[in-house]
């Protein structure tokens, strides 16, 4: 794991190097803000090696590259827009090709966001619906030789959203965005992967055999969305923000095609209708060096059906992170199972300590180093499906708890390691660590 980290902290500062603005014939002098950081122009470049790790996903390899344009400088550090590709593997058999763009300002007053991404996961975790209510697992189980926890899924995901000011009414603004999932899941590749010979029977074949999962639902399916909605958003920044208020309320359409590969080639179509809220808060506490955040946040169906492989999809506008889907993992509930409580509705809380230890400039560019503990907690509040053969025990919050650390450029480059545990066994025995980039919120 050290070398991991020295490796990463190395392409960083090789990104540093690169992310210059475009050169010019004259040189300039540097300009500078109120808190004394580099105002930066034009375009900035950051491509990289992916390098990072996942305790639920393994390393990960790949590259990417961020593209940000600020302009003349004058919003700094927001941007004008930024495009970001990424195409990256991990050890444990996943892998992702995403391509998105946020752009704030091409539009007069309009925020567009696009994002395109296509993910495959030969040992994709399931662990029940409901939570501590599904069938009880070990927490010392191996998912490594075990495989009665894991399914093989690859889904497409596109989602464009955009946003624009309601009336004249200060930082609230309405949304509107469409969405598409192309879902396939199955259970694992026993044939191709040796560790797994001879797994006769996994949770997931359970849970058809027990009609659970329909058996039209099975194998996956299409589901199409369409998102109306509400953000105050008062903050300071986007990616690093340490004051401000950002609230969303979504309501979001969705008619869903399921494939019954299963026993026939049928399809059968269903419509559901459900809500999402989140609400993030930055209070500083000392200037900009000591911050408070929280994020507290509830997804539940209204009405429909909603079928089981798309369950687990936070339903947000605008994503931070590249993996949406919860509760637990390294986006939601660090420490806890990935997928560990998925039901029809859920509610979750992340509470943070935001720390930017020091602030300083190198090759050109603006850093900060910055600690941050945590703790997580959530729960499934609409369970899915009434379930008698796989009850185990009273649902109760699942908790976690950690530290991370970042590593910012520009205010807008956030490299993230966070270590987290859950403090209950059911959810996970072992520390978990996740490097990657971003806060979760």
């Amino acid at each position: 794991m050290k070398r991991t980290l020295l490796l990463m902290l190395a392409l960083l500062l090789t990104v540093g190097s690169f992310a210059q603005d475009k050169p010019k014939k004259a040189k300039k002098e540097k300009t500078y803000n109120e808190k004394g950081e580099i105002i930066k122009k034009g375009w900035n470049f950051g491509p990289l090696p992916v390098v990072g790790y996942d305790a639920d996903l393994g390393f990960q390899y790949g590259v990417t590259c961020d593209i940000f344009n600020f302009g003349d400088g004058s919003r700094y550090p927001r941007y004008n827009y930024k495009f970001n590709v990424e195409a990256s593997r991990y050890t444990k058999g996943s892998g992702v090709f995403r391509f998105y763009s946020d752009m704030p300002y091409v539009v007069k007053d309009t925020k567009l966001f696009f994002d395109v991404t296509y993910f495959y996961a030969k040992k994709y975790e399931f662990f029940g619906f409901n939570g501590y209510l599904a069938s009880p697992w070990n927490p010392y189980a191996d998912l490594e030789k075990d495989g009665y926890h894991l399914i093989n899924r690859n889904q497409f995901r596109f989602v464009g959203s955009m946003q624009r000011p309601f009336f004249d009414v200060q930082n609230l603004y309405w949304t509107a965005g469409l969405a598409y999932y192309n879902t396939h899941t199955s259970r694992i590749d026993t044939i191709s992967m040796s560790d797994y010979a001879g797994q006769d029977r996994s949770l997931y074949e359970d849970y058809v055999r027990a009609d659970v999962i329909k058996k039209d639902e099975a194998k996956g399916g299409n589901t199409a969305q369409l998102r109306l909605g509400l953000i105050y958003d008062s903050r300071d920044h986007n990616s690093d923000p340490t004051r401000g208020i950002y609230a969303e309320a979504t309501i979001v359409g969705a008619g869903n095609i399921s494939h019954d590969t299963y026993y026939s080639m049928s399809e059968r179509t269903s419509l559901n209708l459900s809500y999402t809220f989140l609400w993030r808060q930055y209070i500083p506490i000392y200037n900009d060096k000591l911050t408070f955040a929280y994020r507290i946040g509830a997804q539940n169906r209204i009405v429909g059906h909603t079928p089981w492989y798309m369950i687990n999809n936070l339903n947000t506008m605008f994503f931070q992170k590249m993996y949406t889907e919860g509760l637990g993992g390294s986006t939601t509930l660090r420490g806890v199972n990935r997928n560990g409580v998925v039901g029809e509705g859920f509610a979750f809380a992340n509470l943070e300590l935001r720390w930017r230890i020091i602030n300083f400039q190198f090759i050109n560019q603006n850093w900060i180093v910055a600690l941050n503990p945590f703790f997580d907690a959530g729960m499934v509040t609409q369970k899915y499906r009434e379930q008698v053969y796989f009850m185990g025990d009273k649902e109760i919050p699942h908790t976690s708890a950690g530290c991370g650390f970042k590593l910012i450029m520009n205010r807008n480059l956030v490299v993230s390691v966070d270590l987290g545990k859950a403090l209950d066994k059911r959810d996970g025995e072992k520390l978990k660590t996740f490097v990657g980039f971003n806060y979760i919120f």
